[in-house]
């Protein structure tokens, strides 16, 4: 199901979309979420982290040398003009039919054609009683690619972590929602703002918020 909330299509001057993709199979993605390797480069240690980066040829997801990502400080202005190592996704999850899935989707929506590199981000956001968790730690912001698209996997134990549209950064949010599992929004970062709002746990104990962040191109860079 597909909801359109701009135009049909994102591959022009366009706008933003929801989706709910119930053809993948969410449990699926679930265990490789646990254990990741802690961000380095987020003070709390609350959130987790892994990039890769992929090309699609016919029907064929194919796994591009690894990089660093680079983000210059006018659009991460925590961050920018860092070159930022982080560990590839694990091989079983890249051999998982519901990844490509996923991938498939993100660039078939945006129309991208196939000499785009496509970056996939997973990206696990925790949060205790003493420690809140923050997705989007750089504030209201645009990732500097053309598109980004955000697939929600799973919410276990918490309240928060709704995502916001803005055109312009002191404007109201035009677009507010807690993105649920299977739901995927696209966005055309050229025309939109994004930010998440903080997650707290609703009883003791931790609470997470497990995404996949999907952006072309990818921001990578090999040097």
């Amino acid at each position: 199901m597909i909801t359109v909330l701009g135009s049909p299509n994102l591959d022009y001057a366009i706008s933003f979309a929801l989706e709910s993709i119930n053809s993948i199979k969410l449990e699926a993605f679930k265990r490789f979420f646990v254990d990741m390797p802690v961000d380095p480069y987020i003070k709390g240690k609350y959130r987790s982290r892994r990039l890769s980066r992929f090309k699609i040829s016919g029907n064929e997801l194919i796994k591009l040398p690894h990089g660093y990502l680079y983000q210059s400080k006018a659009y991460n202005p925590l961050l920018g003009d860092i070159k930022r190592g982080f560990a590839e996704l694990d091989d079983q999850l890249i051999a998982l039919d519901e990844l490509k899935k996923l991938v498939f989707e993100f660039s078939a929506y945006c129309k991208l054609p196939p000499d785009v590199d496509i970056a996939v981000h997973q990206i696990r956001t925790s949060c205790s009683p003493s420690n809140f968790g923050n997705p989007a730690p750089e504030g209201i912001h645009r990732d500097g690619c053309n598109f980004v698209g955000i697939f929600a996997v799973d919410r276990h134990n918490i309240i928060g972590g709704e995502t916001h549209l803005y055109k312009a950064k002191k404007e109201k949010p035009l677009f507010n929602k807690v993105l649920n599992p299977g739901e995927l929004l696209l966005v055309n970062d050229n025309e939109f703002f994004h930010f998440t709002t903080p997650i707290k746990p609703i009883t003791d104990g931790e609470g997470t918020r497990d995404v996949f962040v999907l952006t072309a191109p990818s921001l990578f860079t090999e040097e």
